[in-house]
């Protein structure tokens, strides 16, 4: 059922645009109060109230003026302001005020006219109060003398119906209808005068209108009884015809009437003037009394009247007078540009729609003919068009679909120019907007970006910046940014980074070690703000950078191991012979990385050299008698950082006959290490000559010495003295990690056939022994330290 009733109303809406008058009219009193009941518009259309509302009706008048309005609650359509129908139509009947219903969605025209009925609210009256006639005494009983007539402004039964006069002794009046419907009075002389009887009669004529009650309005005719004057006054035309353009200026020549009169004297003398004289007559005409020209008073206008009937009277000095009419016919001039009016305008509009209804508007011109035949027309780069309508309404409409990232603003000039001689034109400039829809994801400045970050970095460290862009607008162009996990990168870094959501820069969050990762990646999301939300992904490379911060580590020789490795020389090997090789490494990388060999110390400082490059140690010189027997070498490892960082080795060479020696182990021989310590001794002197209490050191230390000595007699069994090497003391004071200084006995023993050396219980760990100037100069003091950067 639903369907049909939708059909049968869409039936009668055609309908209602095609009857025309027949159903599209509606009728009202004048003066009636505002507010006032006209009709129901929903009832008229077959529409429900809500569907009426539903569909945006708004009622359109032709002048701009909102004379009704609708009320959208009820769909009664009511008066906005008091009607005079005088004032709207003038002596128009019917009066009819047409307006427009315009419905948008859908978009529909309805034609519709408003007629004005008529109240009795004016009453006749008499353009001059006082007629003068002048009738001669011989007139024959019945003729008739033509009166000025009554005007009043009301129409139809509300107009003048019927003229009285009083007293009626010798006159009667005769209500005479004119080829226009207009009631005019004609005085019929009913008793023959007599001028020394009654030389003036006066009478009072009364209009009266059909109202009800009725109105009237009253003059006085007065009669002069005058002697014979038997020839009026003839026109040479009974009627004229001319054609005034309506531009024309006030006191331009309209017409020259003439009439003619037998009589001689006073009876044959002449005077023009204009009968019937309305408010509008008497104010566009003017006659001269004597030449009977009709000149114009004021402008015309061919959009208020195209017509005027103007009688002309001529009275001879008897009292007689003839008529003639001089129809002026106001011609059109080209003086009204067109207008445009504005009913509807939708802006802003969305962008990506098809076909859409941007405005409605309507023209008109008051001028006629091709004076008042207009085109429309817009720019024609402009992605819209128009599109004519029912009387004279135009509907703008977008020719595709509108990209507000191209473009958000368009003004639009709306030209509309009429076809007269000279072309008139309006020019109506409207601004329609682009509202902004989410149709487009954020870009970013670079689908891969590559962030630096140096090793050993403090926390919640801003690493860089990503950045993406959004052609919307408003919320729309929001972006916040996230993260997203690569599907081939460790989920646990993703808790080390993160980034701001409003502009993107990204932080770490913890200390990094590039020696644990190098790189890492990572997806970066740009959301924007629409919705739906769109978004678009870049991919970010973290690099760590390389700092100096690792020195360099010694894999040959252990010198952190828990006995010493020496190596073998034979007394008899050549210069350039291949001692050992420190082979060192440093978890840095690049340039940090590269390390170079520097012999800082030796026993013998010109028996050895050392390859910076490879940490290759060669003899320099053949290997003399003299040359003791154990060699300690000092190698400090360096790399190539800024700044660069060190570690020093020692090294241990024994200076041998033979590699079948069965006592390559040295023994443990307590006296051996006074030769290493001959610098401490050497220093503790230099102290003990500045200082009293260092003398004093001094002296127990010898004290002490000697009570070593003799202790030491009696471990000959376990470390021998007659071998092939003396005994030593290591010092490794202020080396590694150790907090203290520490003295070690080393010796070589004559039962082991290793090479190996015998670290033993450290003697008297604070008080350096003294040892020979020989000793001294022969065995320096070595420092085995773990990291001299």
């Amino acid at each position: 059922m639903k369907p049909n009733r939708q059909v049968i109303r869409l039936i009668i809406l055609l309908w209602v645009c095609e009857a025309g008058s027949a159903t599209g009219r509606f009728s009202v009193e004048e003066e009636m109060e505002v507010g006032s009941f006209v009709a129901n518009v929903a009832k008229t259309l077959g529409l429900e109230v809500r569907e009426l509302s539903g569909r945006g009706p708004r009622v359109l008048s032709e002048d701009n003026r909102q004379y009704l309005q609708l009320n959208l609650e009820t769909g009664d359509l009511l008066l906005r302001e008091k009607l005079d129908r005088e004032d709207l139509c003038g002596p128009a009947e019917p009066c009819l005020l047409p307006f427009q219903i315009l419905m948008e969605k859908p978009f529909q025209i309805i034609p519709v006219e408003l007629r004005i009925e008529d109240i009795n609210d004016h009453s006749p009256a008499f353009l001059e109060t006082e007629m003068l006639l002048k009738i001669p005494e011989n007139t024959p009983q019945g003729t008739l003398f033509s009166l000025k007539t009554a005007e009043d402004l009301d129409v139809g039964k509300n107009n003048i119906q019927n003229y009285t006069i009083s007293p009626g002794s010798h006159f009667q009046v005769h209500t005479r209808s004119d080829s226009e419907g207009n009631k005019n009075p004609e005085l019929v002389l009913h008793k023959v005068l007599d001028r020394e009887e009654y030389p003036e009669i006066r009478l009072t004529l009364t209009a009266l209108d059909g109202g009800y009650p009725p109105r009237s309005g009253t003059a006085e005719v007065r009669v002069v009884v005058m002697d014979i004057n038997d020839n009026a006054p003839v026109f040479v035309q009974s009627r004229y015809e001319v054609q005034v353009p309506e531009n024309s200026p006030i006191g331009s020549l309209v017409v020259t009437v003439s009439a003619r009169d037998l009589d001689i004297g006073n009876n044959g003398q002449i005077l023009y003037s204009i009968f019937h004289r309305s408010r509008e007559i008497s104010k566009t005409f003017e006659v001269n009394q004597k030449t009977g020209e009709v000149r114009i008073r004021k402008n015309l206008d061919f959009e208020t009247i195209q017509l005027y009937e103007v009688d002309i009277e001529a009275t001879d000095g008897g009292g007689l007078s003839g008529k003639c009419t001089v129809v002026v016919l106001v011609t059109d001039v080209n003086d009204n540009p067109p207008e445009l009016t504005i009913s509807s305008l939708m802006s802003p509009i969305s962008e990506n729609l098809p076909e859409t209804m941007v405005a409605v508007f309507k023209t008109r011109d008051r001028d006629s003919g091709d004076n008042g035949k207009m085109v429309c027309f817009i720019e024609d780069d402009l992605p819209f068009i128009l599109k004519p309508s029912l009387n004279n309404f135009y509907t703008l409409l977008t020719e595709r679909a509108l990209d507000r990232e191209t473009r958000a603003v368009y003004n639009i000039t709306i030209t509309v120019m009429d076809l007269g001689t000279p072309r008139l034109k309006t020019e109506h400039n409207i601004t329609v907007l682009v509202s902004d829809i989410n149709d487009n994801p954020p870009v970013f400045t670079q689908t891969n970006y590559r962030l630096y970050l140096q090793e050993n970095n403090s926390p919640a460290l801003h690493i860089g910046s990503v950045s993406a862009s959004d052609r919307d607008s408003g919320t729309n162009a929001k972006v916040t940014y996230s993260l997203m996990p690569s599907e081939f990168e460790d989920l646990s870094i993703f808790s080390d980074i993160s980034i701001n959501s409003d502009n993107g820069h990204v932080y770490i969050l913890r200390s990094l070690d590039f020696e644990a990762i190098q790189t890492f990646q990572f997806t970066v999301k740009a959301t924007d703000g629409g919705s739906p939300a769109l978004s678009s992904q870049a991919l970010v490379q973290v690099v760590v950078l390389d700092e100096n911060d690792n020195s360099p580590f010694v894999l040959y020789p252990l010198h952190n191991g828990t006995a010493p490795c020496n190596d073998l020389v034979p007394r008899a090997a050549e210069p350039g012979y291949l001692v050992t090789k420190v082979v060192a490494v440093d978890r840095d990388s690049g340039q940090n990385s590269w390390l170079s060999y520097q012999l800082l110390k030796a026993t013998d400082p010109g028996l050895f050299t050392m390859w910076a490059h490879n940490g290759e140690v060669c003899t320099a010189r053949p290997i003399s008698d003299k040359d003791n027997t154990k060699q300690r070498l000092l190698v400090m490892v360096k790399d190539n950082g800024e700044p660069p960082l060190s570690t020093a080795v020692t090294l241990n060479v024994l200076l041998v006959d033979g590699f079948s020696e069965p006592y390559v182990k040295l023994s443990d021989v307590p006296n051996d290490s006074t030769q290493d310590d001959s610098l401490t001794v050497h220093l503790i002197i230099s102290l003990a000559s500045i200082s009293f209490l260092f003398l004093f050191s001094v002296i127990l230390f010898i004290a002490m010495h000697l009570w070593r000595k003799k202790r030491g007699a009696g471990d000959n069994e376990h470390c021998s003295s007659n071998g092939p090497y003396a005994n030593h003391l290591v010092d490794i004071s202020h080396s590694g990690t150790l907090s203290q200084s520490y003295q070690y006995e080393i010796c070589l023993t004559n039962r082991s056939g290793t090479n190996e050396f015998k670290f033993l219980k450290p003697i008297i760990p604070s008080v350096p022994p003294q040892v020979s100037k020989r000793e001294s100069e022969e065995y320096p003091v070595f420092q085995n330290s773990a990291n001299l950067g």
